[in-house]
């Protein structure tokens, strides 16, 4: 749908305010680096630089520490439409992954390589590196047994939230402390009513996404289907490579992508620093 039919265009107090989004917005836009830009990383990692790898059974959740500067890459192996990772700051739980804020700083709902997931405290976790597949959903979250009941008629079956619960608790918290997930390989959009849709096909075999971290975190990983996914209920084993590398430059493409990034990444430095972790 064009801008000019769905913007809504505000008048008397609001005004102000519409208008200062839209010089943000603009400015945005205008200075945002060009994704095609971004550098790849080696699609077969040295086995040298890997420091674990683990199989993930289809419909199992696992978690997983990642330290700042090794990168975890998530393979779908047989191309299971979705996986969904939460992520906390190891050495402060209370910070989390925000999906809200990673999509609100960066201006952009559909996630993919050069952008990075924000916690809610306004650094930056973890930096997408590379991405073979391009679609990931950070608006609609993972499947519930609600979710399985709707779309497979059978609530008993695994799913992203009931992963999350059962990994909160093996790391001393509850589901009061899940927030919203990001899910990869997922192409879900939004129709003119404003409805969340399923968009064009699924990730292939052997598509991964590398997340690079940019502090000390754990990650939940669900290897469950996206509820919108369409087909039957047949998620495939996923591997899980966490590896370390390249220390990023002055000019990284994830660090300087834009304005938003660039003060994220200020933020992380202020932190590190008061930590003694430059």
């Amino acid at each position: 749908m064009a801008e000019a039919t769905r913007k809504k265009e505000y008048t008397g107090p609001y005004a102000a305010q519409q208008e200062r989004y839209d010089q943000l917005f603009g400015g945005a836009k205008a200075r945002k680096k060009d994704v095609a830009d971004a550098p790849r990383n080696p699609a077969e990692i040295p086995p040298a630089l890997i420091r674990s790898t683990e199989v993930l059974a289809g419909g199992w959740g696992h978690a997983l520490p990642v330290k700042r500067g090794e990168t975890l890459r998530i393979v779908n192996r047989h191309g299971t439409p979705g996986v969904s990772v939460i992520m906390f700051n190891s050495a402060d739980m209370s910070e989390r992954l925000n999906a809200g804020d990673t999509m609100k700083v960066q201006w952009n709902a559909r996630l993919t390589r050069g952008a990075g997931l924000f916690s809610d405290m306004g650094r930056v976790l973890a930096s997408i590196t590379d991405d073979t597949y391009g679609r990931h959903d950070a608006l609609t979250g993972g499947s519930t047994p609600g979710s399985n009941e709707e779309r497979y008629g059978d609530a008993t079956l695994r799913s992203t939230r009931g992963n999350f619960v059962l990994l909160a608790s093996k790391h001393g918290l509850d589901k009061r402390d899940i927030p919203p997930c990001v899910t990869f390989f997922a192409p879900v959009g939004v129709d003119a009513h404003g409805r969340f849709r399923w968009e064009g096909e699924g990730a292939k075999a052997g598509d991964y996404v590398d997340l690079r971290a940019e502090l000390d975190i754990l990650v939940f990983v669900s290897n469950a289907p996206h509820p919108y996914a369409p087909g039957a209920y047949a998620p495939g084993e996923i591997d899980l490579l966490v590896w370390k590398s390249p220390p990023p430059t002055s000019d990284d493409f994830c660090r300087t992508a834009s304005e938003e990034a660039i003060r994220g990444f200020e933020n992380n430095a202020r932190y590190l620093a008061a930590r003694g972790e430059e």
